[in-house]
């Protein structure tokens, strides 16, 4: 069919391996077997796994109803769908791990239970909430939801309730309760999930894998349906999908694996990038693709990124991967610090304004936090600007009650035979899908203009992409009808997967793997928050890196980071910038003059007995070598334990959400006095000092060596 003059149309008849790099056409042109592709952020992994997925079919060694892509998030599979679509690969499933599982298991389920299918249980914490009850363990929400992320976790990692309390102690798992009573929880939500004939996300995964090991029948039907396996982000697969995938290939190694272990940021789910860097282990005829050339961000962002993560601690040789800048040059990183959040908030908010009026789309605009909480400062400054934002991560896209109804009425107007079976285009300009599309759009509130600001103009956004929708469709498609157009709508409904939203993105690290944009603001890059408070172990910190490098490697040309000295303003200046920033900021930087410690904090740690740097997370925190003496007050240290239970017990958390053994020792060792000294221990921020700082340095002063000094040490 030809092209409609100012469409582009997928070209079917192009060969897949055109236009990659040599690295790129050495994966997507592998042999069929198994491939490990090791790919750095920006390489163009989608890229290279979508061009292979269309190179075995074109060559005719596999159907496309033959492959089977699996991905950890629904947008990542949306992406894969499309990209295949682009590509003319008709046929081939790119889901998520879970929603493959999902599948499978309703298909199979008749033939292995043989009755009414189970309910899916979409959230655990009010089943896990009764267990606790029952066990007369706290009860409220964070303390549930920590219990239920354990249970996730013990799940993922193929841990039941009778092995829990071994393999908690050899791994170092603590919720603040005993193991055994973990372990007793686990048991009675399973017996109660059972009871109600619920099935939870991890079961998917469990059951599908049973289903296909222990039922010859499932097994023979599921490997001849499908041959060909794709997975990605391959670095933060869990032991319950290695060994779902396992089943899946049943001995066989037409597996494709992508994955980047710089980018490691869920082990606390149970992820390790361990089956990655063993792949060729396993597999010893692999061929291994390392893609390095970054297409992503400019050279100066890049070469950010490598000395960020150049300096973990600890990197496996498969992780080792350098970052080659391909685009243009940019401006460089640009580092800010600010007397309180407020400040630092609307810095940022002026400067968002500024690039928008420069030309930079909101859209391609994020702004970067560690926790949501963090959220809140920049939705105020930036309405206060009134410049338009979508915080990723909250309300669901087609839960919206303008989006349902706009999909209500497009799917009346496709159930008309004249409109839902109406071209992608005509001779005019806004005929057929789009027009179509665009005109009950507007009956729903969708103007030629948008609105200025405020939920108005969210609900604006909302329809436009919609609209945008349509009309990417009717540019990569052959049959883009209204009919087909809403099919498209019901299926990303289904798996989660919303158009892109016009506006400043808000989101957390971690809710920002995989995306991009021209400019992207890290915020609140102070130690306590990044890394944060509880991470206080070598392997805890390097994750935290890790997530710090996963913001960064998000930005195509401007970059800039920045803290704050305190929360909120009048407060007295307790933090200290990110010990991830040091050897980062400019020495010129008006931020890298060596302060008190009410200030930024010297660049780099040193022993305060001896004086030499200080490299392990555990001497960062102690303030001294390894080798050095301790100098730890063991009466002080049962003093602030004994504190440490009773304020646990008064607020219902574990006592390591008030301080960590690490940080007491810590506290007993130094003996500080004031809060500029107890703000100098490592691990102790600003939040930490308004809540518990007075206590602590009560318990400290009562000492009998301390006397009734105030100054600090």
């Amino acid at each position: 069919m030809p092209n409609v003059a100012g469409v582009v149309r997928p070209d079917r008849e192009r060969d897949p391996l055109a236009g990659l790099d040599p690295e790129q056409r050495a994966a997507a042109g592998a042999p069929r077997g198994p491939v490990c592709v090791l790919a750095g952020a920006g390489t163009g992994k989608t890229r290279t796994i979508t061009h292979r997925i269309a190179h075995l079919v074109r060559a005719g060694h596999v159907s496309a109803n033959q492959v089977l892509a699996v991905t950890f998030t629904a947008r990542a599979a949306g992406e894969l769908r499309d990209r295949l679509r682009r590509l003319g690969v008709e046929g081939a499933q790119a889901r998520t791990f879970h929603a493959a599982a999902l599948r499978q298991l309703r298909y199979f389920w008749p033939r292995v239970v043989g009755d009414t299918p189970w309910e899916l249980l979409d959230h655990k914490i009010r089943l896990v909430g009764r267990a606790a009850a029952t066990l007369d363990l706290p009860t409220e929400v964070e303390v549930v939801r920590d219990l239920a992320g354990e249970i996730e976790w013990a799940k993922a990692s193929l841990v039941g309730p009778e092995d829990y309390p071994a393999v908690a102690a050899r791994r170092g798992r603590d919720v603040g309760h005993p193991a055994e009573k973990v372990a007793e929880l686990y048991r009675t939500y399973e017996r109660a999930k059972n009871d109600r004939r619920l099935l939870d996300f991890d079961d998917l995964l469990l059951h599908t894998t049973a289903a296909v090991e222990e039922h010859r029948s499932v097994a023979d039907e599921f490997r001849e349906r499908y041959r060909c396996f794709v997975v990605d982000e391959y670095q933060d697969v869990t032991p319950a999908q290695q060994r779902l995938l396992d089943a899946w290939l049943g001995g066989r190694d037409d597996v494709t694996v992508v994955g980047d272990a710089n980018q490691t940021i869920y082990s606390f789910g149970g992820a390790s990038p361990r089956p990655l860097l063993d792949f060729t282990r396993r597999y010893p005829d692999a061929t291994v693709v390392r893609l390095e050339r970054d297409y992503r961000s400019s050279p100066q962002v890049v070469a950010l990124a490598n000395r960020v993560i150049g300096a973990a601690r600890g990197r496996p040789a498969g992780s080792r991967l350098t970052l080659v800048g391909q685009r243009p040059d940019g401006p460089e990183p640009a580092f800010s610090e600010h007397p309180d959040e407020e400040a630092e908030a609307a810095a940022v908010a002026a400067r968002v304004d500024e690039l928008i009026g420069a030309g930079t789309d909101a859209g391609e605009i994020a702004v970067l936090f560690r926790v949501n909480a963090q959220s809140e400062a920049y939705e105020k400054a930036l309405s206060e600007r009134d410049v338009p934002y979508v915080v990723r991560g909250g309300e669901r896209f087609f839960a919206r009650t303008e989006i349902r109804r706009a999909m209500a009425a497009l799917r009346t107007a496709a159930a008309r035979p004249e409109e839902g079976s109406a071209p992608a285009s005509g001779a005019g300009e806004g005929d057929g899908l789009v027009r179509v599309v665009r005109e009950v759009l507007s009956r729903e509130g969708l103007t030629a203009r948008a609105p200025s600001g405020g939920a108005a103009r969210e609900r604006w956004n909302g329809l436009r992409a919609l609209l945008d929708l349509a009309e990417d469709l009717a540019a990569t498609s052959d049959n883009a009808t209204l009919a087909r157009y809403v099919a498209e709508l019901e299926q990303r409904a289904s798996a989660q997967h919303p158009p892109e939203v016009g506006g400043v993105t808000l989101a957390s690290l971690h809710a920002a793997k995989g995306l991009e944009w021209d400019a992207v603001f890290l915020v609140g890059l102070a130690d306590g928050t990044v890394p944060i408070q509880h991470a206080d172990t070598d392997e805890a910190i390097e994750e935290e890196r890790r997530l710090f490098y996963v913001g960064v490697t998000r930005a195509r040309e401007h970059l800039s980071l920045s803290w704050s000295l305190a929360r909120t303003p009048g407060r007295r200046a307790h933090r200290r910038r990110s010990r991830f920033l040091q050897g980062l900021v400019p020495d010129d930087h008006p931020a890298s003059r060596v302060r008190g410690r009410r200030g930024g904090g010297a660049p780099k740690p040193v022993c305060r007995v001896c004086g030499a740097p200080l490299l392990s997370t555990m001497d960062v925190k102690l303030g001294r070598c390894g080798r050095c003496p301790a100098d730890v007050d063991t009466d002080l240290l049962a003093r602030l334990q004994e504190w440490r239970r009773e304020r646990a017990r008064e607020l219902n958390v574990p006592p390591f959400v008030v301080f960590t053994d690490a940080t007491l020792s810590a506290i007993a060792e130094q003996r500080p006095t004031d809060e500029s000294a107890l703000v100098s221990i490592a691990g102790i921020g600003a939040t930490k000092v308004e809540r518990f700082g007075g206590e602590v340095l009560a318990v400290v002063r009562s000492s009998p060596d301390q006397g009734d000094t105030s100054v600090g040490r």
